[in-house]
């Protein structure tokens, strides 16, 4: 994530939210589905939620129930239905979205740019050509053409 992102929707966020202390997966996982904690999906031992600082409308990640920092401690039932999920998720973002490609990965570790190293995570990002532009690079700011809520509304919805 970039240092510097800040937006009105960014700044209206902040203002109105305590930030969190303890791990927001694992929060999340533990709050009913909406568009607060914007859980999209549930498996038996994962689910599918938007990045609340998305790069592209659309940003999804899939995080396991269990809280580890490396794929390589979850089961293979568990790393299973996480690529499911993504699969799923896939699907979705096609349907909604129509991007053009995907990034999918995961940043396991502070130093690949995990942002919440110590909850793995595999993160969707829908991209078009030309989704990145000057204002990344000069502003520090990434522009987001929907609004979160709107995304989650629409996402859930299809997923359903």
């Amino acid at each position: 994530m970039m240092d510097h992102l800040w937006s009105p929707w960014r700044m209206n966020y902040i203002q109105q939210h305590e930030q969190p202390t303890g791990c927001i997966f694992c929060m999340a996982a533990q709050q009913e589905d909406s568009s607060e904690n914007l859980v999209v999906a549930r498996g038996k031992v994962s689910f599918a939620i938007l990045n609340r600082y998305p790069y592209t409308s659309g940003h999804m990640m899939v995080v396991p129930y269990l809280h580890v920092p490396s794929i390589e401690e979850l089961d293979s039932p568990a790393r299973s239905e996480m690529m499911e999920l993504v699969n799923q998720a896939l699907g979705v973002l096609r349907t909604v979205y129509h991007p053009e490609a995907f990034n999918v990965g995961a940043n396991i570790g502070a130093a690949a740019g995990a942002g919440i190293a110590e909850h793995v995570h595999i993160h969707i990002v829908p991209r078009w050509g030309g989704d990145t532009n000057f204002m990344t690079t000069i502003g520090n700011t990434r522009l987001i053409p929907e609004d979160l809520a709107e995304s989650y509304r629409r996402i859930r919805e299809q997923w359903e």
